[in-house]
Formats: structure tokens, C-alpha cells, sequence
């Protein structure tokens, strides 16, 4: 696949936000600024999930982060997770853990780590013989 398909691909799989929903982002991601206070590295991570979110979904969230640092970005976002992102955003078909977990059958078991996955916090290019 060249570079280009790849790249088109990939911009395909993103979220599809209205302005309206782009701006209600930037303005979170400015509320968040304003009231926090503490460590400018977990503000930064905590905006960086936020972000992800729009595109992979919560279950990736939960695949990529413990409950602990989940609860932590919530707090500083001032979301719940479940009810601020979709379950599966576009892109979350680039996950390998979300692809491995639905093979295995138990998305609860990998997200707990009783069951292991190898790479589970990784993404890839969009499989085209996945595309919906």
C-alpha cells in the first residue's frame, strides 16, 4: 500500500465531528485548562485521552489505561468516559487489542488482565478487508 492510500485510509477511519462538536472540544480542553491545577504533565495526558477518545472510543480507553489513570483523567476532565465518548469511535478498528479482544470473545477479561494481549495498546493502519 503507497504512503497515500495509507494516509487516506487512516483519515477516513477519524471521528466525523460536526464544527459545533469541534468547538464544544476546544472549548472542554479550555474549561479543563482553566480550572485545573497541579502537574502540567498529567493536565497534558488527561487532554490527550480526551482527544483519542473522539476517535478510538471508550473501550480503547480502557484497553490503553489502567481504572486508576482512567479515574484520574476523568476527574480532571470532569467526564465519564462511557457517557462522553461512543463505545467504538471510527478508528477503533485500528486497535489491535479491540480487533484481539472481540476474537477472544470477553472485551472485560482483556480489559481486567485476566486474559493477556500482546499489544493491546497498539494501533495499525486500516486493515482494508475490514473496512464496514
Amino acid at each position: 500500500m503507497t504512503d497515500s492510500n495509507r494516509l487516506e485510509r487512516n483519515m477516513a477511519a477519524l471521528a466525523d465531528l460536526s464544527d459545533e462538536e469541534k468547538i464544544a472540544a476546544f472549548d472542554k480542553v479550555g474549561a479543563t485548562v482553566a480550572k485545573f491545577s497541579g502537574s502540567l504533565e498529567e493536565l497534558e495526558k488527561a487532554v490527550g485521552m480526551l482527544m483519542i477518545g473522539y476517535h478510538f472510543g471508550w473501550k480503547v480507553l480502557l484497553l490503553v489505561h489502567s481504572k486508576r489513570t482512567i479515574r484520574k483523567y476523568e476527574k480532571i476532565l470532569d467526564i465519564d468516559i462511557k457517557a462522553f465518548f461512543p463505545a467504538e469511535g471510527n478508528s477503533a478498528k485500528r486497535s489491535m487489542g479491540l480487533d484481539l479482544a472481540k476474537q477472544i470473545g470477553n472485551f472485560w477479561q482483556v480489559v481486567s488482565g485476566d486474559i493477556k494481549v500482546d499489544n493491546r495498546r497498539d494501533i495499525d493502519d486500516v486493515d482494508p478487508d475490514k473496512l464496514s
